[in-house]
C-alpha cells in the first residue's frame, strides 16, 4: 500500500507564479515546430473526455515505447533529453533556465471541447520535494483551469508552480488548442528560491 506524506500547514501556496518568463513568440515557433511530430494520447482515460495528448521532451533514460516517454515514472532516477527537444532551439533555452534537477519535461495539448476531469496527483508538492511547472504556450478566454475549485488564469510565456497533489480540473471551452510546456523538478535551494519570491 502506497502511504502518501501528509503535512498539515504546506509551506508553498497551490498556485505561485515565478519571477521568470519566456518569449511567447519563440514558444509558439517551438511548438509548431514539433506540432505535426508523433502525439501520445494520455495513458489515463477515465481521467479526460476529448483529446488529451503529450509529446515528450524528456523521459526516462531507456524508455522506448510512447507510453513510456510521456510517464512520469516517479521511480526513475535517470533522464535524457529527446529527439523533439534537439529539434527546439528555444524550449532547449527554457529547460536550461532552471537551475534544479530536472526529471520529465513533456508538451501537453488539450483540444477544444475536450476536459481533463477533477483528479489530484497525489506526489506534486514542493513540500514533499517535488514540483511541477507549467509554462503556457498557447491558450485562449475559454481555458478554464481550476485549482481547489479557484480558476488559475496562465497566459503564455508566464511560469506557474501548481501544487497538483491539490484538487485540479481543466476544460477547454474554447476554439484554440491549449498546450503547456509541463517540467517536473526536484527541490533544490534555487528552486525553493523562486518559490518564496514569486508572486
Amino acid at each position: 500500500m502506497l502511504i502518501v506524506p501528509q503535512q498539515s500547514a504546506p509551506t508553498y501556496a497551490d498556485r505561485l507564479r515565478l519571477p521568470l518568463s519566456f518569449d511567447p513568440v519563440r514558444l509558439r515557433e517551438d511548438f509548431e515546430r514539433l506540432e505535426r511530430n508523433a502525439w501520445t494520447r494520455h495513458y489515463v482515460p477515465q481521467n479526460y473526455e476529448g483529446d488529451w495528448s503529450v509529446l515528450p521532451l524528456r523521459f526516462a533514460k531507456g524508455a522506448t515505447h510512447p507510453i513510456k516517454m510521456i510517464y512520469a515514472d516517479p521511480t526513475a532516477t535517470e533522464f535524457v533529453d529527446g529527439p523533439n527537444l534537439a529539434a527546439s532551439p528555444y524550449l532547449t533555452e527554457v529547460l536550461a533556465a532552471f537551475d534544479c534537477p530536472m526529471d520529465a519535461a513533456r508538451l501537453m495539448r488539450l483540444t477544444p471541447g475536450s476536459v481533463i476531469k477533477e483528479h489530484t496527483d497525489h506526489d506534486l508538492a514542493a513540500d514533499w520535494g517535488k514540483a511541477r511547472i507549467h509554462i503556457p504556450i498557447t491558450t485562449n478566454p475559454g481555458v478554464e483551469f481550476m485549482l481547489n475549485d479557484v480558476h488559475v488564469a496562465m497566459l503564455p510565456g508566464s511560469v506557474w508552480y501548481l501544487r497538483l497533489s491539490d484538487r485540479h480540473r481543466v476544460a477547454n471551452r474554447g476554439t484554440e488548442d491549449r498546450v503547456h510546456l509541463v517540467i517536473d523538478c526536484k527541490m533544490n535551494d534555487w528552486l525553493e528560491c523562486m518559490l518564496r519570491t514569486a508572486a
